[in-house]
């Protein structure tokens, strides 16, 4: 095997980045029935295949003459490598642009053992057949133009890599700000049903239909995937005054002080509703294509507005 100059394993690394690109994104193309540009940054580069391809060069080197050891060091070495990566991206942006959950024999959804030991036969497959005619070809390439190449290679990627770095960062403000938005509409239905409550204690203050409806309002705001959001402010503004209206005129200062809690709720779950739908409203064009390129993308923490967002074109409301 031939020692490389950094330049050469530069280039290396953004050729294996744009393979693996092309690779994703007509597989999920043609899962999707779309096109699909595939991948955390928005160029045709998918960097954990460039880091793939660089790390079994490298681990299988030692074993060059051996076919199995070759494997299993391609095995650990690209699976060690997906679990890191999935770990710090996670945490960073809390979502998963990849997710193995659903596979069997997994380790936190990040790795499983179908992949590990489809990397160890990509490894073989990468050392002994595809890198062989990429390597002539760099090899052939003179210094001067190979670097010229490369340093431009590095300056778009860089680019790239922060633009989509921010664009991760948004989106991770987005669901913050959905998710946030959401609990304060849960916390206002705990408070209507402890009203209810009052009101049924109390005597017959609210008319069965009234309590119905009331309760038909609980199981709108709890389904959280109604993409008409405008609809779902005004029904819940609705169902509001109407319970405002069934809580019986006295002097009771309990009641007094629920008909003015009433009013605060409605304009709470107003503003809330809103926040809501302008956080889920992604004009960013960035953004946009960020959750276009990641179908599979999941979230542990905003799970359900995640799920919404890819669902619903909030975006176009």
């Amino acid at each position: 095997m031939y020692e490389y100059s950094t330049i050469q394993w530069l280039f290396f690394f953004y050729f294996y980045c744009l393979f693996g690109w092309c690779f994703e994104s007509v597989y999920v193309s043609i899962c999707t029935k779309k096109l699909t540009n595939r991948g955390f940054l928005r160029g045709p580069f998918l960097p954990l295949y460039g880091c793939g391809g660089i790390m079994m060069l490298i681990v299988s080197k030692p074993f060059a003459d051996n076919i199995i050891l070759t494997y299993i060091a391609g095995c650990i070495g690209a699976t060690l490598l997906e679990y890191v990566t999935g770990v710090v991206m996670e945490a960073l942006f809390k979502v998963r642009y990849w997710d193995y959950s659903k596979h069997k024999f997994n380790f936190q959804g990040h790795i499983c053992l179908s992949s590990s030991l489809a990397w160890g036969g990509l490894t073989i497959l990468m050392t002994e057949v595809i890198h062989v005619p990429i390597e002539h070809f760099v090899l052939s390439i003179p210094n001067g133009t190979l670097t010229v190449v490369t340093v431009i290679l590095t300056v778009v990627i860089a680019g790239d890599f922060a633009v989509s770095f921010k664009t991760a960062l948004d989106l991770r403000d987005v669901l913050t700000k959905m998710e946030q938005a959401k609990k304060e509409l849960a916390l206002i239905q705990k408070r209507l049903d402890v009203i209810i409550a009052l009101a049924e204690e109390d005597g017959n203050q609210l008319k069965k239909q009234g309590i119905e409806k009331t309760a038909e309002t609980k199981e709108k705001i709890t389904e959280w995937v109604s993409p008409k959001i405008e609809e779902l402010k005004d029904d819940i503004n609705n169902r509001l005054d109407s319970l405002k209206s069934r809580i019986p005129e006295n002097t009771n200062p309990k009641w007094a002080k629920i008909k003015a809690e009433l009013v605060e709720i409605k304009v709470k779950a107003s503003v809330n509703l809103e926040l809501y739908k302008q956080a889920g409203t992604v004009r960013n064009y960035l953004l946009r294509s960020m959750l276009k390129g990641n179908p599979g993308m999941t979230s542990q923490a905003f799970r359900q507005v995640l799920i919404e967002l890819q669902k619903f074109p909030f975006w176009r409301l």
